[in-house]
């Protein structure tokens, strides 16, 4: 393999991301990858190789000597990244605990449907400590009406014994679930509490400015923000700190003037990768849903490392180590700083590009000023605080670069 040079300080990826299977035993209708603007995954193989795998985690040991980075994640995905199978699985995990477990902090998660996980799959999780994502969109009625097998049957009853199987052996898991449009946001939400879940993600649909005007003509102009706030409230006025729901924690604080942790809002540079069942290094995954072939690189982990990634003078490189500049309607907006422009994807449109706000910014703007009113946090005090903390990091690095100099 190339020698690895980084040629920025923070210039680094600290997850990657592996698409262990380009299949799906499900057909949820609002999928990314297999229902959306993009095709690629019909060109690949159904499940990676033990080959790609080894060469994927040669490049992720390459770098983390390089930079002497101290921690990473790495993530399976899919496609359903069960598909490859519990034995498999668990001697990836051993091979990547091998290689890395003494040179980082390793993180592993796993984002799966949840359908297939049994008592083999338990086993392997909780042996090489893998947090799992698990994907429901709430009680039977509602979560069967998109996620679906290839023969058109609900996935619900499947879904929920795999999910008890992660409570039982005390796996830690967070649920995410796509927002349902036109759905009663408590009925959705409730039904998670009743099923133990601590820690909810509620996702904004995908969609683009050359999809989305069925969904404003049918669901109304801000049908996100309608099921977020009730469930916000709830969760404000009568949930424990134990109930976490990670989307609304995060617009809360980045009212409070910190960072974001989701690509959903704030802008923030994600410093991730994705790798294909081929080996192809992909960027922004979910630009799947904007056009055919949109995600792709042109790397591979056979003849590239992740540095070359950084170095391209790509869309991808300056969205995964910078952040996308604001659209020219975002740039003077109140919240521009917090919200950041919302999802890239949704910020998509055939004729401008991404120079567009996001589909859901009116969602967004009812959503932040609700939370800001029960917060009692105005723009002028995220802005106050901002400036505070980025004061404080400044100081924190000179203090730093001193006691090294």
């Amino acid at each position: 393999m190339d020698s690895y040079k980084p040629t920025r300080q923070t210039g680094y990826i600290n997850q990657a991301i592996l698409k262990v299977a380009s299949r799906c035993n499900l057909n949820c209708s609002y999928c990314y990858v297999y229902n959306m603007a993009d095709s690629t995954w019909a060109s690949r193989p159904p499940l990676m190789t033990d080959e790609v795998f080894e060469l994927a985690l040669g490049r992720i040991l390459q770098q983390c000597q390089a930079t002497g980075q101290k921690q990473f994640r790495i993530g399976f995905h899919g496609g359903e990244p069960c598909l490859i199978g519990a034995d498999r699985f668990d001697g990836w995990c051993a091979r990547i605990r091998a290689v890395l477990g003494g040179l980082v902090r390793l993180s592993l998660v796993i984002q799966t449907n949840g359908t297939l996980l049994d008592g083999r799959w338990v086993d392997a999780l909780r042996k090489h400590r893998v947090s799992v994502g698990i994907s429901m969109d709430g009680p039977k009625e509602i979560h069967d009406t998109a996620r679906v097998d290839r023969g058109g049957r609900g996935s619900y009853e499947r879904v929920e014994r795999g999910l008890r199987l992660l409570q039982e052996a005390e796996i830690p898991y967070g649920v995410g679930c796509v927002i349902p449009l036109g759905a009663d946001p408590l009925i959705v939400h409730e039904h998670f509490l009743r099923l133990g879940c601590s820690k909810i993600t509620y996702l904004m649909p995908h969609y683009t400015h050359d999809t989305i005007s069925s969904v404003r003509r049918r669901y109304g102009a801000t049908p996100c923000a309608d099921f977020l706030i009730p469930i916000f409230d709830h969760w404000w006025f009568e949930s424990t700190m134990d109930v976490q729901i990670e989307d609304l924690k995060n617009v809360a604080r980045v009212i409070m003037g910190g960072r974001s942790l989701s690509e959903g809002i704030g802008n923030d540079p994600p410093c991730y990768v994705f790798i294909e069942p081929d080996g192809d290094i992909e960027g922004l995954d979910n630009l799947r849903a904007c056009r055919d072939g949109l995600s792709q690189t042109k790397l591979n982990v056979r003849d590239a490392d992740f540095s070359q990634l950084l170095r391209s003078d790509t869309m991808h490189a300056q969205a995964i180590f910078e952040g996308m500049p604001l659209a020219q309607t975002c740039r003077n907006c109140r919240e521009g700083e917090t919200c950041g422009g919302g999802y890239l994807a949704h910020r998509y449109s055939s004729d401008r590009g991404f120079d567009n706000p996001s589909v859901w910014c009116a969602d967004l703007l009812k959503l932040f000023a609700h939370v800001r009113a029960r917060m009692s946090v105005s723009v002028e005090e995220t802005k106050e605080r901002r400036r505070m903390i980025a004061a404080q990091d400044t100081a924190g690095l000179a203090a730093l670069d001193a006691c090294v100099s």
